[in-house]
């Protein structure tokens, strides 16, 4: 299975092939076979996504599942637990003491 992903050009968010739009949501994306080349061609023309490329995919149980690591952190978001990061708004965040 072969699907597409890129970044919203307006966003910037990791966005999917659906078939006829983009989706942030990996789950909807489809297979495109051997149509890769000219979809990205045909969406790079109408600028709607930046730096897509197809990827290796399967059907799961549980959904689409990228083949590479990389994608599959793409697809399914941070790898860091929420409650232990910085927080932006987190005033003291700088006042590190080592």
């Amino acid at each position: 299975m072969k699907i597409l992903t890129g970044n919203d050009l307006k966003s910037g968010d990791v966005v999917w092939w659906t078939g006829s739009d983009w989706s942030r949501h990996v789950d909807d994306a489809v297979d495109v076979g051997e149509h890769a080349e000219a979809v990205l061609a045909a969406e790079d023309a109408a600028r709607r996504v930046n730096a897509g490329y197809a990827i290796d995919a399967e059907q799961t149980a549980d959904g689409i599942r990228p083949a590479h690591i990389k994608d599959r952190i793409r697809a399914l978001g941070p790898t860091v637990r929420m409650d232990l990061t910085l927080k932006p708004a987190d005033t003291q965040a700088g006042n590190w003491v080592i």
